[in-house]
C-alpha cells in the first residue's frame, strides 16, 4: 500500500513537470533545472550581477544559477560550492564540500582575496518531511550565510538567498537589516506557487 502511495506520488510529480512552463522551457534553452529562471528573475529586477563581478554561489549543484551566471560574468570570477556533484560549466570554479566546514569558508576567503561582490545561494536544509522545521532549518542556514557575508563582501556587496516564509522569518530579516542599508524580499513568478519559499536581496553592508 505504501510502496503504491510513493509510486502514485511520484507520477504525480512528473505529470507536474511536464505541464510547468518553466520545466519544458529550461530544457529548451539547455538549463540543467528550471531554477535558472529564479535567478535570471531575480537578476532582471535587481541587476547585481555584472560583467566584472567576483561571484560565490552556493548549494550549486546541478549548476543552473552557474549557467546564467556564467553567461553574464566575462572579466570577473565565479566560485560554485556544493555537497552534491556538479557537472563542469565553462569559466566556473567549483569546490565539492559543505559551506558549514571551516575549511570551505577558509577557501572561499582564499579564492577571492577580499574581491568578492556578489553571494547567491539557492541552498536548503535536507527534508525531513516536516514542513514547519525544514522551514526552520533552512532559515538558520539563511541566517548563517547572512552573518558570513558581512564578512566577506565588499562594502557594496549583493547578497541574495532562498529562505521561506515561516515563523523565524522575521528574525532573518532584522538580522540582514541590522548589516545592510538595503533589504528586499521577491518571489519570483517561476517559483511554485504552492511553495513558501522567497529570496532576500542586500545591498550594501553598514559600516559597524
Amino acid at each position: 500500500m505504501k510502496k503504491s502511495k510513493r509510486v502514485k506520488k511520484s507520477n504525480t510529480w512528473k505529470i507536474k513537470q511536464h505541464r510547468d512552463q518553466f520545466f519544458k522551457k529550461s530544457k529548451t534553452l539547455g538549463y540543467r533545472s528550471r531554477a535558472a529562471f529564479k535567478l535570471i528573475e531575480l537578476n532582471n529586477r535587481y541587476k547585481f550581477i555584472k560583467r566584472n563581478s567576483n561571484l560565490l554561489d552556493l548549494g550549486s549543484s546541478p549548476g543552473s544559477w552557474a549557467q546564467v551566471a556564467s553567461k553574464l560574468v566575462k572579466g570577473g570570477k565565479i566560485l560554485s560550492i556544493d555537497i552534491k556533484e556538479m557537472k563542469p560549466i565553462p569559466n566556473v570554479s567549483f569546490l565539492k564540500c559543505d559551506f558549514m566546514d571551516p575549511k570551505t569558508k577558509d577557501k572561499i576567503i582564499f579564492f577571492f582575496k577580499g574581491n568578492l561582490d556578489v553571494i547567491i545561494s539557492d541552498m536548503a536544509a535536507d527534508t525531513t518531511g516536516n514542513r514547519s522545521l525544514d522551514s526552520i532549518r533552512t532559515n538558520q542556514l539563511c541566517a548563517e550565510l547572512i552573518n558570513f557575508s558581512s564578512k566577506v563582501l565588499k562594502q557594496k556587496g549583493i547578497f541574495v538567498s532562498k529562505l521561506f516564509m515561516g515563523e523565524d522569518f522575521i528574525e532573518v530579516k532584522n538580522l540582514a537589516k541590522s548589516l545592510y542599508k538595503k533589504v528586499n524580499f521577491f518571489k519570483p513568478e517561476s517559483s511554485r506557487k504552492e511553495s513558501k519559499e522567497t529570496y532576500i536581496h542586500c545591498e550594501i553592508l553598514k559600516t559597524l
